[in-house]
């Protein structure tokens, strides 16, 4: 599949998807924190933005200015940053309905003069050399179809010093005892990939080998798993829901399919085969 086929079924799916997502389950379009061990009840919304903050506390950023917010969705995390930080931020996005809601949603927070959200293809941005001190990637890196060129374009991009924090979907580790990928495994993989328009994902090894590759220091990496696993009981409980069932039919097929995904990524983390990895890396 070519890149700008792939954009246009992204683009597509979020277009479609985003104010059902919105409705049902809040502003934030990613996992939550329940724990380092999945153990801790709490709602939804707020283990969405507990993620936020442990992700930051994690990559021991403390501060920023610049953020540039990569794969922002309907704006949840840019406006969170902007407000926290007091920064500037830059959110991207490949669908024209998202930046929009973003936009709208910074008015209404009173944060438009801080966040600003345009379409734009995170790989080749129009952004100036070392313009941002912090990169945010909630979980869109598995979007991307050339991990490499995220990282050596988030490497152009950031101040000397600046933080790259990710977090992103992720398989197991090939290089353990449990060996390359078994034929159920990438089956596995495939229908997923299709379901939420995917190109491929990595392990987290993989990504961090790739990090380091563009130049990138002080590594670090960390399979938050178990964390984030109970999310996909939350959301197939709401989704279960005739209200949601009844937006689920009206957004169309292509949101029909991510729907009918919840299942196969609930058994993945549950099989071990999907992982949730996060990175932090510095550019010297």
């Amino acid at each position: 599949m070519t890149h700008s086929n792939l954009y246009h079924r992204i683009q597509t799916f979020y277009d479609r998807s985003s104010t059902l997502w919105e409705t049902q389950w809040g502003e934030h379009m990613h996992h939550g924190y329940y724990g380092p061990n999945g153990t801790h009840c709490k709602d939804q919304a707020r283990a969405q933005v507990d993620l936020i903050d442990e992700l930051l506390a994690w990559g021991g950023v403390a501060q920023a200015s610049a953020i540039l917010d990569a794969g922002c969705g309907i704006g949840g995390s840019a406006l969170y940053l902007a407000d926290r930080f007091g920064a500037a931020v830059v959110g991207v996005t490949l669908s024209p309905a998202q930046a929009n809601r973003a936009t709208e949603r910074a008015i209404a927070a009173g944060l438009s003069d801080r966040a600003q959200f345009q379409v734009a293809d995170v790989l080749h941005t129009p952004f100036d050399d070392q313009r941002f001190d912090l990169i945010w990637s909630m979980e869109s890196g598995e979007h991307y179809p050339d991990k490499q060129a995220f990282f050596e374009e988030s490497y152009r991009l950031l101040k000397p010093g600046g933080c790259l924090l990710m977090a992103t979907w992720c398989h197991r580790p090939t290089t353990s005892l449990a060996g390359d990928l078994t034929w159920s495994e990438q089956h596995h993989l495939d229908a997923l990939y299709q379901m939420y328009h995917l190109p491929y994902v990595l392990s987290l090894p993989a990504y961090g080998r790739l990090a380091e590759d563009a130049g990138f220091a002080g590594l670090q990496t960390a399979d938050w798993s178990e964390a984030v696993a109970p999310f996909w009981d939350a959301v197939l409980g709401a989704a279960l829901h005739w209200e949601a069932i009844a937006g689920v039919l009206q957004a169309g097929w292509p949101t029909v399919q991510g729907a009918l995904a919840i299942g196969l990524m609930r058994w993945g983390f549950q099989r071990g085969l999907i992982r949730y990895g996060v990175l932090a890396a510095q550019k010297p």
